[in-house]
């Protein structure tokens, strides 16, 4: 199952780290500024490490598999 969740009742479809308002989008907001993953979990106490680690993982899937032509 993935951990992003798009749903057009949730802040418009924003896609949203399962089970949460938290977009994805958050995360790596954080990460290309700076913070370090414990500091995003720190800020954001409903999101857990595996979501985290789920969500990067299927990034680093979509850049390593694009789409044949």
């Amino acid at each position: 199952m993935s951990e992003i969740v798009k749903n057009p009742e949730i802040l418009g479809g924003m896609p949203v780290f399962a089970g949460t308002r938290v977009p994805i989008k958050n995360l790596f907001d954080a990460l290309i500024g700076g913070d370090t993953i414990p500091e995003f979990l720190d800020d954001f106490p409903t999101v857990t490490l595996a979501q985290v680690q789920s969500v990067l993982a299927e990034a680093e899937h979509a850049i390593d598999n694009p789409v044949a032509a």
